[in-house]
């Protein structure tokens, strides 16, 4: 049985290492040349019922227990004129909450536990053809060709594989804008202690700030907006972002000027909720490729156990990859269903013109006294 991955991202990293781990060999198509061909964002938190499940699973929770960060879950909403809201501080050391960890970081411990040929690099598929027999014939832009008996759409939210299980497309949901403050302890350490070890939201009429502190040192800054016709690209200026949030507290807009380089802006985007195909023989997907949601903290984590779920199925149906596959989408729809709900109801509330009330009740806490207001 051979089996293709599309898409060398954390689900189809996961799946990748689960099969190994049951003597089923896989390859992972990747259009990076290399692994730090990019940078792989910010940092994420994984979920104890999700993405630590998954690791578990895995034989890499002790891995990712060793480099994860559990200081990195306290996280802090303030108003526009810095107002603190809501500060939660977790339990130190603990591991039973949302610890964060880089992206990378979770990347590279998946990549460091397979064998060293599992990824091809430097293959982006641009073409999958179903073969009289079975299976599929691979393209990739290199010009090269393979063929597989099973294949896993992992390739994120503009998958080239969806078209062959659905013709649903993602619609835009917001506009976000990203920056980075380098080394921000040393060069900015008022901003390093707004911020904290975790994540700073900064919540205004349909419209965040938010910093997060990566385990570097950097912070990376965000910027979500309503999703409208003006071009992204507009946003490349630090000016442009400046004038969305015009009468904030300046120690939150500094957020903003610190940033190095220029923004980089994209449009976020979501699948309709309930999204779903009819089963096809020998392809099947899994992450944002099958269940694109909005960012709210639930991507990865549902891309990673897909990925251990369909790597199960697999392995209890060696021989008739067909059932496992079935197997896996009716339990992977009923899964994704309720959560993609609550994912819409959140971005909403985020984005809403009373968010900062609204997120409160959410968190259920206020702290015991505000912040100063500058």
């Amino acid at each position: 049985m051979r089996i293709a991955i599309a898409g060398g991202g954390l689900g189809g990293l996961t799946l990748a290492r689960i099969l190994h781990l049951h003597g089923i060999p896989s390859v992972v198509y990747e259009r990076e040349a290399h692994r730090t061909a990019r940078s792989q964002g910010g940092s994420l938190d994984l979920h104890p019922e999700s993405g630590q499940r998954a690791l578990a699973e895995a034989g890499l929770e002790e891995v990712f227990r060793s480099a994860a960060r559990t200081q990195g879950e306290e996280h802090r909403i303030l108003d526009p004129a810095g107002r603190t809201l809501v500060h939660h501080r977790p339990q130190p050391g603990s591991f039973s909450g949302r610890p964060e960890i880089d992206r990378r970081t979770l990347r590279d411990l998946l990549l460091d536990s397979l064998p060293a040929d599992t990824v091809a690099w430097g293959h982006r598929l641009v073409a999958a053809t179903p073969r009289p027999t079975g299976g599929f014939a691979l393209t990739f832009d290199n010009g090269r060709h393979a063929d597989c008996d099973v294949l896993v759409g992992a390739d994120g939210a503009r998958s080239v594989l969806r078209p062959l299980l659905t013709d649903t497309t993602p619609s835009a949901i917001s506009t976000a804008v990203e920056l980075t403050i380098r080394d921000a302890d040393r060069r900015h350490p008022d901003l390093a202690e707004l911020v904290g070890p975790g994540n700073l939201w900064c919540v205004g009429e349909c419209r965040i700030l938010s910093g997060q502190r990566l385990g570097d040192g950097d912070i990376r800054v965000g910027v979500t907006l309503p999703a409208d016709d003006r071009d992204p690209d507009s946003y490349r200026s630090k000016r442009a972002l400046l004038e969305e949030f015009d009468g904030w507290a300046p120690r939150l807009t500094a957020l903003i000027e610190a940033g190095d380089g220029t923004p980089v802006p994209h449009r976020i985007e979501a699948l309709p909720i309930g999204a779903r195909w009819a089963h096809r023989p020998g392809v099947t997907l899994i992450g944002d490729a099958a269940h694109l949601m909005p960012p709210v903290g639930e991507g990865a984590n549902q891309a990673m156990l897909d990925g251990a779920e369909l790597a199960a199925a697999l392995a209890a149906h060696v021989g008739d990859p067909d059932s496992a596959i079935r197997a896996y989408e009716e339990a992977m729809f009923a899964r994704i269903r309720p959560i993609a709900e609550m994912c819409d109801r959140v971005q909403e509330m985020m984005l809403s013109p009373t968010a900062g009330d609204e997120l409160v009740r959410f968190f259920g806490r206020r702290p015991a006294e505000p912040a100063p207001v500058d």
